[in-house]
């Protein structure tokens, strides 16, 4: 049994390979996997992953994610975001050339790849601006649900913040002069993307692989799409990409076969 672990600022994500290539896949709250399941010893998390899992042995971990830069993971191989997103990636769709773009709940990423190698990535960690915080917290303002405010990308209200707060305020304004809600729901995705367009721009390829929380907006999809004139893939476990990564490069570690798209 293999483990990946993705330590995110929202959720903990985990990713399971049996010895028959079988994966399962268990997700935390941040917060409460640390308080409840986790122990700080001689500066490591230590976590008891057969007791929480409920499995009887495992063989192998890698951890990564945005807790991996405060705490690292006692008992395993702590390795950067990209190159764990990079390789769940390519093991989810079994592409070898196409762009990786990742939004998770406080940073985006984005990053190329040919012959399923990363040559070069771009990352965005000093906003929330595009990220899962930001719809949530826009969701909030327009008193929506996420799963609704993802639906909407027609005829978006243009919204010119670069910065998640005062994008709030904007967006509270324009509430205020009689907005259609649609319409504003429509220019927050469309706001979210004029944010990453020119990191993609500068990687792009005609197939982005769109990974993370935020892949779940099929508005947002829709808009990479439509402007950027590329397919947009969604892997069915986007929001477990990170940890898939880690799982198959655990896996690989401990068979000894090399595996690592990122090298």
């Amino acid at each position: 049994m293999w483990c990946g672990i993705d330590l995110g600022s929202r959720s903990v994500k985990v990713s399971l390979i049996d010895e028959e290539g079988q994966t399962s896949y268990y997700i935390f709250d941040t917060i409460k996997f640390y308080r409840e399941h986790g122990k700080l010893t001689q500066g490591k998390l230590q976590v008891n992953l057969d007791k929480l899992l409920k499995v009887s042995h495992i063989n192998n971990v890698v951890a990564t994610g945005y807790g991996r830069q405060t705490i690292d993971l006692a008992n395993a191989l702590n390795i950067p975001e990209i190159k764990a997103h990079v390789t769940g990636a390519a093991y989810s769709t079994g592409l070898e050339d196409f762009t990786l773009l990742d939004l998770g709940g406080q940073d985006s990423k984005v990053a190329l790849v040919r012959g399923g190698r990363m040559i070069d990535f771009q990352t965005n960690d000093k906003c929330a601006a595009s990220t899962g915080r930001y719809l949530e917290n826009m969701a909030g303002v327009l008193d929506m649900t996420l799963p609704e405010l993802a639906k909407h990308y027609a005829n978006p209200v243009d919204l010119t913040s670069t910065c998640a707060i005062f994008g709030e305020s904007e967006l509270i304004g324009r509430i205020v002069e009689g907005y259609d809600p649609t319409g504003l729901a429509a220019g927050v995705n469309h706001s979210i993307f004029k944010r990453i367009r020119p990191m993609l721009q500068q990687l792009l390829s005609p197939v982005i692989v769109f990974t993370g929380g935020v892949a779940a907006s099929p508005a947002l999809k829709k808009i990479i799409s439509s402007e950027l004139g590329v397919k947009v893939l969604v892997p069915a476990m986007h929001q477990y990409t990170g940890a898939i990564g880690c799982s198959v490069i655990a896996r690989a570690n401990s068979l000894k076969t090399g595996y690592d798209s990122c090298n």
